[in-house]
Order: C-alpha cells, then structure tokens, then sequence
C-alpha cells in the first residue's frame, strides 16, 4: 500500500505539474495574439483590425485561435465564434462559446480596442483529451504498482515464511535432542543466508559443550568411582577395627582419598574458571622471556635430581598480553608432565618462535611420547596415555594448557613432526 500510495501521490503531482505548463503554455499564445492585435489596431485603427481578424479566421486551423471582434455597440463585427453573453474584459479560464453552430469551451483574453472590443480564444479539446491521457497513464501505472507490490510482497512473505519454518523446524529437532541437525543454507549471501550461518555456528556451539558436558560427566564418574570406593573401604574398616592403630591408619588412608577427590574438584574448578573467561580481568602486558628464564631456572634443580635434562632456546624482550599467572602455569602443567611421564635421561626444550602477530612457546622431549589415538585426545578431560595411567594425576593438566591458551585467545597444539612428545601454545603479541 505504502507503494501505491507513493506511485499516485507522484503521478497526480506530475499530472498537476504538466496540465499548469499546458495552460500557462496556452494563455502565453492568447497573449501574444492578443498583443500583436492591439498594435495593429493602435497602428492602423479600427477598420484595419476587422480585416486582419477576417483573415486570420479564413487562415485558421485545428489548432489555431478563435476571435470575436464587437463594436463599440456589441455587434459583432469579425470573428468565428459566439459567445452570450458577450465575454467580460480580462482573462476567462473557461469561456464557453459556439463555433460554426458546435459548442466548445476554451481559455480567453479580452481587451478594448480602438473603440470596440476584441477576444481571443483558444480551444481546450487538446488540453482535454491531453488530460485524459495523462489520467488514463496514471490509472494503468497505479494498477501496475498495485499488482507488482502485491505480487512481490506475497513473494517475499512466501520467502519469509518458508526460511522461518525451517529455522524453527530446527530448532524443535535440536530441542528434541537431534543436536546434529543444522538450518539449511543456499549460499545465497542474503540476510537469511547468514544469519542461518550465525545460528549454525550458535548450535555448534551449544551440541559441542552439551556433548562436553555429557563426556565430563562420564568421565567425572569414571575417574571418582575409584577414589570414593576406597574412602568408603577405609572409613568401614576404621568402624570395625577394633585395634586403635589399625583404625588411625584407615582414617589416614581415607582422609588421603579425600584430599584427592577434593583435589580432582579443584582442578576441575579451576579449568571451568579459566573457561569462563573471568580470568581477563587480571590481563597485562609483559616480557614472557623473562617469565621462561624464571621458571626455567626454577625448575632446573628438580630436571637434574631426577635424571632429566632441560635446554632453553628463546630470544629476549617477547612481549604477550595476559595473566602472568595462567601463562606461567600452564608451561608449569607441561614441565610437570615430562617429569612424571618420562624415563630419566629424557631432554627437554623449551623454545619460542615468533612472527608479526603471534608468540609460540614449544616444550618438545625425546621421550617414549604417545600414541595417535591418545595424541587426538590429551586435550580432553580426564584422558591420559596408556603409559600415564600407573603414575599420579588426573588428566586435567593439558586440558587447562588449552583453556588457558583458547581464554587467551590463542591455540595449543600438539607439535608433530619430531619423536617424543611436544606441546605448542601459540598466543597473540602484544
């Protein structure tokens, strides 16, 4: 409607505007006429003005003026038209008048001149039929508007409509529990097209942490059910000892099963914080040389007591923004790892590379490493190596290596291409 109603209101103003230019054009031709008359009148008198009206009648053509030429008495003296009564002096937007018997109405000028009284008229049939015409173009236009916007609009609301249908025909299927199901795109580029691509992305997230949280939840479970089975094995032989030092041992020995079960909720406290991103607050710039120097030399002391061997390879002055902390301590998780998951003898690097955008700090050894498909899966929740399952952990060090480095807006990696074992956390420059 809104179209429509813009097309007539533009079409009747071009309709005004066109029919005022056609009578201002006309009264323009009546007035010249009328001038040219008069000079001949003042020039020549009176008489001479009869003979050029006569003759300008007997030159007329369709087009042409009409003229009506009276004495000083009224009597008409030359002239093709009648008019009664007879015109009033000046301008007459529709003057009506016969000619030659058939009646017509036309725009007019009348004037005194030289004792008598000269009108001239000029037919609006064309003006008329021009109208009309105008009319009839701006009727044909308006129902072409109506009928194109009416078919675009219901066009368009079809397209409308069929799009939302399948946006929440996907979503009842992701809220029925088919987390794989995506809205369709046609890679049109349109509106649609890429809000149907936000919204995939939306659900991927949404079937990846949902997914995440069942895998959690099984391996929370698996990974408790030890601990919690042996701290009701101790506490029930606490209550049925009867010798005090067997009793004091069992309570020691399931007082250690709780500290690890607590310590095992801590971690995984710790590792949902970092997820959280809430972390952010405590972002800085600084130098992560000199934080690899410290905790390179921190943790030497423990490499050569127990065998191993750590070299360093990083230049001076590599500038991150972060938490101090959480750098520090996810390159701690992964010196911690070669410690306890490596034979003594094994050597480690630690290493940085860098580019214009980001800052990669590397811990590879030469160890006994891991397999592919533990390799695929470190990075999750509770998963260790076939090879770490006899040494103390809960394999949640590498997952909040990750945390940390995704919260950070970088990645960690595994670093292949090398034997052992190696882990990267590419993180942005400051």
């Amino acid at each position: 409607m809104g179209l429509a109603a813009a097309a007539l209101a533009i079409g009747a103003a071009a309709h005004v505007v066109t029919h005022e230019a056609l009578e201002e054009q006309l009264d323009h031709r009546i007035a010249m006429e009328t001038d040219a008359l008069l000079e001949e009148a003042r020039t020549h008198g009176f008489p001479a003005l009869a003979k050029v009206v006569r003759l300008r009648d007997g030159a007329r053509t369709s087009s042409g003026l009409d003229y009506l030429l009276t004495d000083a008495n009224g009597r008409p003296v030359a002239g093709n038209i009648q008019t009664s009564p007879s015109p009033r002096l000046g301008k007459e937007e529709l003057l009506r008048f016969r000619r030659g018997g058939y009646p017509a109405v036309g725009q007019s000028l009348t004037t005194n001149a030289s004792g008598g009284t000269l009108t001239v008229a000029g037919d609006r049939s064309d003006l008329d039929e021009i109208d009309r015409t105008l009319e009839m173009l701006l009727a044909c236009a308006l129902g072409a508007t109506l009928a194109l916007g009416t078919g675009a609009a219901a066009v368009i609301s079809w397209m409308t409509m069929r799009r939302l249908a399948e946006i929440d025909a996907t979503a009842r299927a992701f809220v029925a529990g088919d987390l794989s199901r995506r809205i369709p795109r046609d890679g049109s580029s349109s509106e649609f097209d890429r809000l149907a691509g936000t919204l995939n992305q939306m659900l991927e997230q949404i079937g990846a942490l949902i997914e995440n949280l069942r895998q959690v939840s099984s391996d929370l479970a698996h990974d408790l059910r030890t601990p919690l089975t042996r701290l009701c094995n101790q506490l029930e032989i606490a209550a049925a000892g009867s010798d005090d030092g067997k009793r004091m041992e069992a309570i020691r020995d399931a007082r250690i099963q709780a500290d690890h079960v607590l310590e095992i909720f801590a971690s995984m406290l710790r590792v949902a914080e970092v997820e959280s991103l809430t972390a952010r607050d405590g972002f800085a710039t600084f130098d992560v040389s000199d934080m690899l120097v410290e905790m390179a030399e921190t943790y030497e002391p423990e490499f050569d007591a127990s065998g191993h061997q750590l070299r360093t390879d990083f230049a001076a002055g590599l500038v991150v923004f972060g938490d101090w902390q959480l750098i520090a301590q996810a390159v701690s998780n992964l010196l911690e790892n070669i410690l306890r998951h490596t034979p003594p003898g094994t050597t480690a690097l630690l290493s940085v590379e860098c580019d214009t955008e980001h800052v990669a700090i590397s811990l590879t050894d030469d160890g006994p490493g891991a397999t592919i498909d533990d390799a695929e899966r470190l990075f999750r929740r509770f998963v260790r190596a076939e090879t770490s399952r006899s040494k103390a952990g809960h394999g949640l060090g590498l997952t909040l290596v990750r945390a940390i480095a995704v919260g950070h807006g970088g990645e960690a990696v595994l670093k292949n291409g090398h034997e052992g074992f190696g882990v990267t956390i590419r993180l942005p420059r400051a």
